[in-house]
């Protein structure tokens, strides 16, 4: 009979800085190196985890690529002793990322932790289940990606969200902020996508 995985969390005690950045990873590309290393400069971060996830709920995870190996790619490619890449979803059996949050947000008593999200994301924010409820769980950081600006503050979560964001040069203590806060990060211009990767890895070879 196989025993169930272990839950082992990446290094963490109370009163660090950590910023949790989500994603299927598949495949991790220099984007996401690009915000996670932004994060951690502009938010003065301790440290920042890739919650590396089984699937998204909101979209087609047919074809994706198992999850131990996007982790190990995702390791192969930030080798940073700050950024730590977790399966931790696929140990507790969650689905979603308010639940994945509140876990670690009751199991790491102590621990400021920070929500960092590209800022294409943003734009589908509400479609996420219990949106709201995530960001009442810790302060949020969007970074911005190409193109993403353009649309994103206008969409319907940041707009409802409106009168919890801060000015960018609170950035240094937003993880010291009682949520919900959230703050807009500018500075990556990335037009990388992991959607796009996987179609053009799909495609056939003429």
């Amino acid at each position: 009979m196989t025993s169930p995985p272990r839950l082992v969390l990446p290094l963490h005690t109370p009163g660090m800085r950590i910023g949790l950045f989500g994603g299927t990873f598949d495949p991790p590309h220099a984007a996401h190196l690009g915000a996670s290393l932004l994060a951690l400069k502009r938010l003065n971060l301790d440290r920042i985890w890739w919650l590396v996830t089984p699937g998204n709920p909101l979209k087609d995870t047919r074809g994706l690529q198992p999850l131990e190996q996007r982790m190990a790619a995702a390791r192969e490619l930030t080798k940073h002793a700050q950024i730590d890449v977790t399966g931790l979803e696929a140990v507790i059996n969650t689905r979603y990322t308010h639940d994945t949050l509140d876990f670690l947000v009751r199991r790491c008593r102590g621990v400021r932790f920070v929500w960092v999200m590209g800022a294409d994301n943003l734009r589908s924010f509400s479609r996420w289940q219990n949106w709201r409820g995530i960001a009442n769980l810790m302060p949020m950081a969007v970074v911005d990606r190409m193109g993403s600006s353009l649309y994103a503050i206008n969409a319907r979560a940041p707009q409802a969200l409106g009168r919890y964001r801060l000015p960018e040069d609170m950035a240094p203590v937003l993880a010291d902020c009682a949520p919900p806060a959230w703050i807009y990060l500018h500075g990556l211009k990335s037009p990388l996508s992991s959607t796009q990767l996987r179609a053009k890895r799909s495609k056939p070879r003429g």
